[in-house]
């Protein structure tokens, strides 16, 4: 089994920003064909990134979508929390999350003290890269 953290959704919407880095207004039909995304699935994307006041879209004929932000200024940690409705590396790690293995024994959970420390040191580094580096620049 793999367990991905970067959904297809969070890479189309990667490649979407790639386009509209540029700071100008595209349509999502050449968008969608020079980036190989499915036309569904960029509109969904579009909404979301739209919702979060990251991307600006303008339906009908003069419509398209363009870029609002600097996206020195947005992580990959923001970005996984737009389009990802869990990004946590178990459900424990939820807020609310109610564990039936706490609520039975009187000693914290070793498991989900190592796995919050684990989750703690992720959010940190995929806070420090800059969407703005993860698609413009060479390592």
């Amino acid at each position: 089994m793999i367990l991905l953290l970067i959904t297809k959704e969070t890479d189309y919407a990667l490649r979407i920003l790639r386009v509209l880095a540029d700071g100008e207004r595209h349509t999502m039909k050449p968008l969608c064909q020079a980036e190989e995304i499915p036309q569904q699935f960029a509109y969904k994307i579009i909404k979301k990134l739209a919702k979060a006041k990251i991307v600006q879209s303008t339906r009908g004929v003069d419509g398209g979508c363009r870029l609002t932000v600097d996206l020195e200024n947005v992580s990959l940690y923001d970005l996984l929390e737009i389009m990802e409705e869990d990004c946590k590396i178990s459900a424990c790690m939820q807020a609310g999350y109610e564990c039936s293995w706490d609520a039975k024994h009187p000693t914290r959970c070793t498991v989900h003290c190592q796995l919050a420390s684990i989750q703690r040191k992720l959010d940190q580094e995929l806070r420090k890269h800059s969407l703005r580096s993860i698609l413009f620049e060479v390592s």
